[in-house]
């Protein structure tokens, strides 16, 4: 499948003001989770279940890269943290916080949700070395 350079990436500032809104995120997510005083041996075991999405790839790059979004998009932990809210339960709102850390990191980092292209075309630009002609 042939895909253009940036495969659809933002790029400059709109990328940097996008990985530090994650960092802000993945912060505001882990100061809470300290705040409503959840335990941190579950921050610890639960941090990376988002990325067992990666598992799907084995199904071919469509299918990984919606299972790795449908994983890495902010709407699911916040439903769960309203949810949370609403019911109440605390159980709820520091899974979805431990989650939305994750996201947060992710992006911090340059890990964007997925093309269906493969793994390393992301929405922040290609993952994984230099890019072809650049």
């Amino acid at each position: 499948m042939a895909v253009s350079r940036l495969a659809g990436a933002v790029e400059g500032m709109p990328r940097l003001l996008l990985r530090l809104e994650g960092a802000a995120i993945a912060l505001g997510a882990v100061y809470l989770y300290h705040r409503i005083g959840a335990n941190w041996w579950w921050f610890a075991a639960l941090i990376l279940v988002p990325d067992v999405s990666f598992a799907a790839y084995f199904l071919g790059t469509r299918p990984g890269a919606i299972a790795y979004n449908a994983m890495h998009v902010l709407f699911v932990p916040v439903a769960l943290a309203i949810a949370g809210f609403l019911l109440p339960s605390f159980d709820l709102i520091w899974i979805a916080l431990i989650w939305a850390a994750h996201i947060g990191v992710d992006r911090a980092l340059g890990f964007g949700l997925k093309y269906g292209a493969g793994a390393s075309f992301t929405h922040l630009g290609r993952i994984g070395g230099a890019m072809a002609g650049s």
